[in-house]
């Protein structure tokens, strides 16, 4: 909470150039050899069914084998991790997860499987700011006014969030300690399903990811209150900080990264390690993350496989220090 995520993540700057690292001449295997999934563990529509579907387009193409996308909702996109870790280590299913799964829902959920041991990583793909929202009819029109109304009326605020451990959980119960106040959560199996209920008015407030809110602010349904970043975010230039708007230490950012099961053979995972750094470069993939409101990402391998474990750390420190539990 005390550190962004990419202040994190800049010890591993250095090792970013290996992205692009070329393939070795074992990886040349005729791989893939059958059609393709990415589990997604979030509802359609959302922030992740996103990103994987243009990873799908575009690992159709390059690797020349159809690549579907698979939505498994639920238990803080872990289903879909589950599935991943127990699936053949042939390539053949690939997993785009969120630190959801791989860092928060772990200290909170009894998961079946290890998902730093049990997934082989392949790179980052994105990272998004979450940003704060209520529905373009709320009579809050910032963050002040907001802790103000919550003041006033102690526990009467409900938050949504994706499911219990996802980062908007967590950005919710950051902000809860950060301002003294007390809302309520109210987990959804998804970010599309939590709108719809913030749009009728049934939550009052929810810390999206960027990727997910980002049409529904710019289709004029939702209020974009404050980006939960150290920085604006240069899609919603004139939405402040939190800190800005004097609520520090509540910044919570959500990344996405692809993994593959276990075990798979080495080939396999530094093909798709190189199609990914590949992916992430091209000019069409890199607008469509930046209209999200998010970064490319540029980690791959080992750096990448750090990184998941210094978040794992961070926001088990996190969820201990906020007393995050099953509800």
């Amino acid at each position: 909470m005390k550190l962004s995520f990419l202040a994190r993540a800049a010890g591993l700057a250095a090792a970013m150039l290996l992205a692009t690292a070329p393939l070795t001449a074992d990886a040349q295997a005729p791989y893939p050899d059958k059609p393709m999934r990415i589990l997604v563990g979030a509802s359609p529509g959302g922030g992740t069914d996103i990103l994987a579907r243009v990873l799908a387009d575009k690992f159709s193409q390059a690797l020349k084998q159809t690549v579907v996308v698979e939505n498994r909702p639920g238990a803080s996109n872990t289903i879909a991790g589950e599935l991943t870790a127990r699936a053949p280590a042939d390539g053949a299913t690939l997993l785009l997860a969120t630190n959801t799964a791989q860092a928060v829902a772990p200290h909170i959920l009894k998961l079946k499987y290890d998902p730093l041991k049990d997934l082989q990583p392949i790179g980052l793909v994105a990272v998004m700011p979450n940003v704060l929202v209520v529905s373009a009819s709320s009579p809050y029109k910032s963050v002040k006014d907001l802790v103000a109304a919550m003041a006033a009326r102690p526990g009467g605020f409900k938050y949504a969030s994706s499911g219990i451990g996802s980062t908007q959980h967590v950005g919710g119960e950051a902000f809860n300690l950060a301002t003294g106040m007390k809302s309520i959560h109210v987990p959804y199996k998804g970010s599309s399903q939590a709108h719809v209920d913030i749009m009728a008015g049934e939550v009052d407030m929810m810390f999206d990811s960027t990727s997910s809110a980002m049409g529904q602010i710019k289709a004029g349904k939702f209020r974009a209150l404050a980006v939960s970043a150290p920085q604006r975010s240069p899609e919603l230039p004139d939405v402040p900080t939190l800190a800005e708007q004097g609520v520090k230490g509540a910044d919570v950012s959500t990344w996405y990264g692809l993994y593959v099961t276990a075990g798979t053979p080495r080939p396999a995972v530094e093909r798709l390690s190189a199609e990914l750094g590949h992916t992430l470069k091209l000019a069409d993939v890199q607008a469509r993350i930046k209209a999200l409101g998010g970064e490319p990402g540029a980690l791959t391998g080992e750096p990448f496989a750090a990184m998941n474990r210094q978040e794992f750390e961070h926001y088990g420190q996190l969820v201990r220090d906020a007393d995050i539990k099953a509800e």
